[in-house]
């Protein structure tokens, strides 16, 4: 069994390489700058439309992060802040991933994930377009499906299949048993699961080593939401076997649903990264 120690060196080793790889694709790329980071509406607190920021590049190439996690939003709407990321190196922004300022890490993902998505268009390299809303996963009877984080409307698709659905969340509110499938606040309530579906959150507060190190026996582990959209092979190193993340198609539709507060889904594209297909970094790397 793990010890702490060793489920903090393997984050810190996960954190170190998604930081090192995005650096190698700057490089490789010439050294994007941030053109802009933009947010949904203050005021909005309702959707999905209003829980993400988008970081845009120089080239118009777009990543996303996760805002409702204690202590980012704040720190990502910092006026001075926001003054001074426009011509900022993305490299230098994805170092933040290494860091423990939940802003930073914040600002970190969404560059890595906008450095991604600019090499993909790069090297011509299209990522697959999902071909369902459960990213791979092979819900049936007799399997035990874990999902971090409770995605509502997810739950009716895994249990109609016959699976055994838990849901891990931080909320205590939430927690107890429900017809078909129950939440659970312990980690150690997935030690069985060999399916897990795993929110993109985890790369931003850092915990996506201990729920790899919960679930030993997943043999599928998928990592989803709009915040999965980096190049994969140090998660693929780890454990993680798919990505389902988010990648925008009309860059000018999706600025302007996203300012405005409106649903920006229609102007992207849900697309699935799987261990099996993935071309790699180097190759990547090498089509440049």
């Amino acid at each position: 069994m793990m010890r702490a120690s060793d489920v903090t060196a393997a984050q810190t080793a996960i954190d170190t390489d998604l930081v090192a790889a995005a650096r190698r694709i700057a490089a490789a790329l010439g050294g994007p700058r941030v053109r802009a980071l933009h947010l949904p509406p203050a005021h909005l607190r309702t959707g999905k439309e209003a829980e993400f920021c988008a970081l845009e590049l120089d080239d118009g190439a777009i990543g996303m992060s996760y805002l409702w996690l204690a202590g980012i939003e704040d720190a990502v709407r910092d006026a001075d802040g926001l003054r001074r990321l426009p011509g900022s190196p993305a490299a230098a922004l994805a170092g933040g991933l290494a860091t423990t300022a939940p802003g930073a890490r914040a600002l970190g993902v969404a560059a890595l994930n906008a450095l991604s998505q600019s090499l993909y268009t790069r090297a011509g390299w299209r990522p697959a377009d999902a071909p369902g809303a459960v990213a791979g996963i092979d819900a049936r009877a007799g399997t035990h499906v874990g999902m971090v984080g409770y995605f509502p409307p997810l739950v009716p698709l895994l249990t109609a299949t016959g699976a055994r659905l838990t849901v891990l969340e931080l909320r205590t509110d939430l927690a107890g048993a429900h017809d078909g499938w129950r939440v659970v606040n312990d980690p150690a309530a997935l030690a069985d699961c060999d399916q897990v579906l795993c929110t993109s959150t985890v790369l931003l507060n850092g915990t996506l080593a201990a729920i790899l190190h919960a679930t030993p026996h997943a043999r599928r582990f998928s990592l989803i939401g709009p915040g999965a959209g980096c190049v994969p092979d140090t998660l693929f190193t780890h454990g993680v076997t798919a990505l389902a993340g988010t990648c925008v198609s009309d860059r000018a539709g999706f600025l302007a649903a996203l300012a405005d507060g409106r649903r920006w889904g229609p102007f992207a594209r849900k697309t699935l990264i799987e261990r099996d297909g993935y071309p790699g970094l180097e190759a990547l790397l090498a089509r440049l």
